[in-house]
């Protein structure tokens, strides 16, 4: 838990209510989403018991498993949930724009919009994970088949569960972590983790958080005390009821989901979300094309090549989402200057036509002089940027102790244009505010890795070549014919 985040969970203590953790919204809401509340049974791994999906708030669907140890009823189920989702998914490949690549020299095809799930907290998402896992397999013939849409739906969620886990991603999301990244309540993460309290601390208070408590959990794990007592005599004796009662158990969370939906669209989008949403409209894209192509179920785990890529990958997006949400939103950025990473000032001198004449060929290099009352630990040489001018990079010259605070010399480049003149309010003028970070959105280019087939038999290469069996010398074999 971050410092500020520690802050405001303490003034929320002590007010009744949570306290704004964020200025805008990091996360792209979907003008139409599709909600999904899955509910499984106790003591069954990943034994389906209900679900409640729809796109619309006045029409929910209910999908019930009277008994979720019959493998038919369950994969009715499975089939259920498909027609209901794969239209959903597939209704989005429709329309496409052009994007250029290659710097201008061709384009590639992106569809116009990408399907959003979300669910209540990250159980329901590790349900649909292994949801994906256990159906993408399934074939629609043979000794144990299954109808058509089962093993394309697991498909399609072993590919939005992999999403969830690329940070700043909005296909697959859950309402717990949406809530938590955008309000601190004056609980403790854990107790975040109840939907109904959470959602009660920021709506209403700490006193209707109390209340919300006792009331039905969000999935997918039921309560003890309601398997026992309810469910549990329902199911033994196929009681017609069950889909009333279950119905019941999930309005709630239902009418929760939607207006968390509601809660985060009254927050301004940070400015860079549209980008990240950009990235899952690519990645829609391809696996809808992927898929229209008849491609192959993902494979059960990645090889060595393919996992180390897929690392990389989580670590730069991981990377670029803190920078950007940084840049988005000054309370993020307050962490950073806690921190040292960052620190705000006004500018008191500008010399902007300054040109470095000391190489081969004169560049622009203008300097300016930042007086701030923070503490700086950056060090002469340091590269930074600044949020409003991301394009420019400021290097430290020199920090010199000044009054209340330090002075900071620094010399710009980039962000300017192609001449030897600055273009007018490419340079920081004296007076302006900023802040300046050592942070960085920056390009991060891949790693290089090697073909599967280049790796060792250690790491799913070709064999180990066989073992070099040699005879014994022969003085040591007639040694031991002599004995």
């Amino acid at each position: 838990m971050s410092t500020l985040t520690a802050l405001a969970r303490a003034q929320a203590l002590v007010a009744g209510r949570a306290q704004p953790i964020a200025t805008v919204r990091h996360l792209h809401v979907q003008d139409h989403p599709l909600v999904l509340i899955p509910l499984a049974m106790a003591g069954e791994a990943n034994a389906p018991l209900a679900a409640m999906v729809g796109a619309s708030h006045k029409a929910p669907r209910l999908l019930v498993v009277t008994q979720p140890r019959d493998r038919d009823l369950r994969f009715a189920f499975f089939a259920e949930l498909a027609e209901e989702l794969l239209p959903y998914l597939e209704s989005f490949a429709t329309e496409s724009e052009d994007v250029p690549i290659d710097r201008g020299k061709d384009v590639r095809q992106r569809y116009l919009d990408a399907p959003q799930i979300w669910v209540p907290n990250p159980g329901g998402i590790d349900f649909l994970r292994m949801l994906g896992r256990s159906t993408r397999f399934r074939t629609v013939d043979g000794e144990y088949p299954v109808p058509i849409g089962v093993p394309l739906l697991g498909r399609w969620l072993t590919f939005l569960a992999g999403t969830a886990e690329i940070p700043g991603s909005s296909l697959l999301l859950n309402a717990v972590q949406a809530l938590g990244l955008h309000w601190a309540t004056g609980q403790s993460a854990t107790e975040d983790a109840q939907f109904g309290t959470q959602l009660a601390w920021i709506e209403s208070g700490a006193a209707e958080a109390r209340e919300a408590e006792n009331g039905p959990v969000a999935g997918p794990a039921t309560d003890p005390e309601f398997d026992n007592k309810v469910l549990a005599p329902l199911i033994e004796r196929s009681a017609p009821e069950l889909p009333d009662v279950l119905r019941e158990l999930l309005l709630p969370t239902w009418d929760r989901m939607w207006r968390t939906l509601d809660l985060l669209r009254g927050l301004p989008a940070g400015e860079r979300v549209s980008l990240r949403w950009d990235s899952d409209r690519d990645a829609y894209t391809a696996f809808a094309q992927y898929i229209a192509e008849g491609g192959a179920p993902q494979p059960r785990r990645d090889g060595a090549v393919a996992a180390a890529a897929r690392l990389q990958r989580l670590e730069n997006a991981a990377s670029r989402y803190a920078v950007q949400r940084a840049f988005d939103d000054p309370l993020v950025l307050a962490e950073y200057r806690l921190s040292g990473a960052a620190f705000a000032g006004v500018v008191t001198l500008a010399n902007p036509n300054r040109v470095d004449d000391s190489g081969k060929r004169p560049v622009l290099r203008p300097r300016i002089m930042v007086h701030t009352t923070e503490p700086v630990r950056m060090e002469p040489g340091t590269s930074l940027t600044s949020p409003s001018r991301t394009a420019q990079k400021a290097r430290v010259v020199s920090v010199t102790p000044a009054g209340d605070g330090v002075d900071v010399l620094l010399e710009l480049s980039g962000g300017m244009g192609r001449k030897l003149v600055a273009e007018p309010g490419s340079v920081p003028e004296v007076g302006e505010r900023l802040i300046l970070t050592t942070l960085s959105e920056a390009f991060r280019p891949g790693g290089a890795f090697p073909e599967p087939a280049e790796t060792p038999w250690t790491h799913g290469g070709p064999p180990a070549p066989p073992a070099d069996v040699t005879a014994a010398p022969e003085a040591a074999a007639s040694g031991e014919a002599d004995q």
